[in-house]
């Protein structure tokens, strides 16, 4: 007879498996979106010539994930995924864009850099016994400092800052990825025994995890991606 705390482990260990692999389905949407609209001058230049078109799709990704975050209770699964897989599509489309400040080899591998990063934090956070909400409350201060920052930087327009700005966002997202899949472990914890809900949480959690990913690609990218002007 198994152990009632083994099925729990189990249950856990199914749930999180649930959100690694959301979340790398969301990833492959947004990597295959991204190259598509990069490799497709027409629809490439038609978006960035068009700003009206760059807004929508920007008011649109604030829908997508407000409603994921604040209305994910009232909607069934379907139209849950749904939404996170059309937030990642258009999250492939506005960074579509690094393909031409970037040169592939350096995305690849920033990509896989970002990727083994990622996961040993990941895992720490899984796996520690430590409280890492300190950790995650001042990583989230400093990062409404990035952000203003980086408002700052558009009328500064210092490299040597913005050089900076990214370094620190890349600090910033290893440890909010070790905290959040902290939180996101403790949360299929404790919504444990209500399983109907069980598969949206998968996706909340999986969200959060691909916006920690996607963040930290794109600030390391910034810190040692190679331009192809260089």
């Amino acid at each position: 007879m198994f152990s009632s705390g083994y099925v729990v482990d189990q249950r856990i260990s199914s749930f999180m498996a649930g959100v690694y692999g959301w979340m790398s389905c969301a990833l492959a949407v947004t990597a295959s979106a991204a190259y598509y609209i990069a490799h497709t001058p027409v629809f490439f230049h038609y978006i960035q010539t068009h700003p009206l078109v760059l807004i929508g799709i920007f008011i649109g990704q604030l829908a997508f994930v407000f409603s994921l975050v604040f209305f994910l209770n009232r909607m069934n699964f379907i139209t849950a995924l749904v939404l996170f897989l059309l937030y990642s599509v258009s999250v492939g489309v506005t960074i579509s864009s690094i393909f031409y400040v970037y040169t592939e080899i350096s995305i690849f591998s920033t990509f896989l850099t970002t990727a083994l990063t990622f996961a040993v934090m990941s895992f720490y956070g899984y796996m520690t016994k430590s409280d890492l909400t300190t950790m995650g409350n001042m990583s989230f201060m400093a990062l409404i400092g990035i952000i203003v920052g980086t408002v700052i930087n558009m009328f500064l327009q210092s490299a040597q800052f913005d050089y900076l700005l990214s370094g620190l966002g890349v600090i910033v997202f290893v440890l909010l990825t070790a905290y959040d899949t902290q939180k996101i472990k403790q949360l299929g914890s404790s919504m444990i025994s209500h399983q109907e809900i069980m598969p949206k949480i998968t996706l909340l959690g999986a969200l959060t995890l691909y916006l920690d990913f996607i963040n930290l690609f794109l600030f390391l990218l910034r810190f040692i991606g190679k331009q192809r002007d260089q």
